[in-house]
């Protein structure tokens, strides 16, 4: 079942390549000059689509197709995209789906050297989500270098102590990693240093 959304987005995209609507039954044909307005549908758009949801409209459809709009509301139709030229078109959800696309009755369509018709777009949203792209990939390219300068993706020890020791324990350990390593004293060499200057002394 295709949503309103859905069917004022079919709407809309036929339009800005030409189609006009037709309304009351074929006693009168519409065709907005202006459908998008910068981030919204224009206020000229949004009449028509009022309007073609009111009574008053009777049945109303784009030119070159049998389906009204009051039928694409129905749960036996969706809108999805044609196949020849990536547009919304109406295809009926039970069976078969209709005979011809919407764009079978225009000669310059699918025109690859135009603009496609699109929805609104808000740039500023636009403009922000690709800031926020931009910002990922220079964290992620600053990880990448912090990784390569450290293959093992190991970060240096923190300078600071651990909490386990006190401050004296703590610079007892960093001049202990730091001073060069040393023969070890014996206990004989001790005594003979002690004799000696116990020798000495006496002398």
């Amino acid at each position: 079942m295709a949503s309103e959304q859905q069917v004022k987005r079919y709407l809309a995209y036929w339009c800005q390549v030409g189609k006009q609507v037709v309304v009351r039954n074929g006693e009168q044909v519409l065709q907005p000059q202006r459908i998008i307005a910068g981030d919204r549908y224009s206020q000229e758009f949004e009449e028509l689509w009022q309007y073609l949801l009111s009574p008053e409209s009777g049945d109303c459809y784009l030119t070159g197709t049998s389906q009204t709009i009051s039928e694409l509301l129905t749960s036996k139709w969706d809108v999805e995209s044609c196949s020849r030229c990536d547009m919304p078109v109406p295809m009926f959800n039970v069976g078969s789906p209709p005979e011809s696309c919407t764009c079978s009755d225009l000669s310059n369509w699918p025109n690859t050297d135009l603009p496609k018709p699109r929805e609104p777009i808000n740039s500023q949203n636009r403009l922000r989500m690709i800031h926020h792209r931009l910002r990922q990939g220079e964290n992620q390219e600053g990880g990448d270098r912090e990784a390569s300068a450290y293959p093992n993706h190991q970060r240096r020890e923190s300078p600071h102590p651990p909490e386990s020791l006190n401050q004296q324990d703590y610079l007892r350990l960093v001049r202990d990693r730091t001073a060069c390593p040393r023969e070890p004293w014996s206990e004989t060499a001790d005594n003979s240093l002690a004799s000696g200057n116990q020798k000495s002394a006496t002398d």
